[in-house]
């Protein structure tokens, strides 16, 4: 049944179009170099993401911080998906220490953050205080929006004490990442859980989005959808349409969150309408570009 409080109010789609982890031999629709990654992204946007969320990855399709490689991905879907939110990952999988915000400075509108470490299926993702603080505060010397990467009830607590202390600008917009192994499984009484906790500590009216690893990736877009949040999904977080079926492409999971969003009543948000519900400007801030796609 469609949530009364959900209907008719815009959802935000973010397509997480690569990560760190999969690869073509999961599914060789994931995108590796930077002009796939720009292909995939414009398909995803002209399915309806408005917010990309963006890794890079070497030749050998392992993770990589490279800022040039950054530059190129930025400059190309701003020319191709005029208006679309970028989001850099300054994940750990990446990187080490600093080097995970060694892009920062080419000025996304968005910038992922974890507040706190948690375990991983094989090792302890770390996000010590120091770390954190810094990464935050690069984050207001270039005017990025942080999205606060909650997976454990205390991100969601941490992000509010530094919201208070002046460490986050403006309202946080905190995304539940719900299914990853030895982490907070996809449990509904949790997310309900999570639900309240943001309108307690951020207002009702703040805004949030929800992220289901795997098997639960439409299972999380269903409950944000029908609970009044925004969806992400992608090749970054589940590579299949089910459980026999391969995704053919981001746009393809892009398309299934909006059908889901549909069933609840809720439009999906235009590049500009999902700026305006994140407080960003109507247009992307110019970054550093030092690669040139077409050479």
């Amino acid at each position: 049944m469609t949530a009364p409080t959900a209907s008719g109010k815009p959802c935000i789609i973010c397509v997480a179009i690569t990560g760190s982890l999969p690869t073509k031999g999961n599914n060789p629709a994931v995108p590796i170099t930077v002009p796939e990654q720009i292909e995939s992204t414009h398909a995803a946007f002209e399915a309806g993401a408005s917010i990309v969320h963006a890794h890079v990855r070497n030749d050998d399709q392992t993770p990589s911080s490279d800022p040039e490689k950054f530059a190129a991905l930025q400059e190309g879907i701003r020319r191709h998906c005029p208006g679309m939110i970028i989001q850099f990952s300054t994940g750990g999988r990446s990187g080490a220490g600093q080097s995970r915000g060694g892009m920062l400075h080419l000025k996304p509108d968005m910038a992922s953050l974890s507040v706190g470490s948690n375990n991983f299926p094989n090792r302890v993702y770390e996000n010590p205080p120091d770390l954190v603080d810094w990464l935050a505060a690069e984050m207001r010397r270039f005017e990025i929006k942080p999205e606060i990467e909650a997976f454990d009830l205390s991100h969601i607590l941490k992000a509010k004490d530094m919201a208070d202390k002046g460490a986050l600008v403006g309202t946080p917009y905190v995304q539940f990442v719900m299914g990853v192994k030895n982490a907070m499984p996809a449990d509904r009484d949790v997310f309900d859980y999570y639900v309240r906790a943001v309108g307690r500590l951020f207002g009702l009216d703040a805004p949030w989005c929800a992220a289901g690893i795997g098997a639960n990736q439409a299972l999380i877009n269903t409950w944000a959808a029908e609970a009044g949040g925004h969806l992400r999904t992608g090749l970054e977080d589940n590579v299949r349409l089910d459980k026999h079926t391969l995704a053919p492409s981001n746009a393809a999971l892009v398309t299934r969150a909006a059908e889901i969003a549909a069933g609840y009543g809720r439009p999906i948000a235009t590049a500009a309408q999902a700026r305006a519900l994140l407080g960003l400007s109507e247009t992307a801030t110019p970054g550093v570009a030092s690669a040139n796609l077409d050479a």
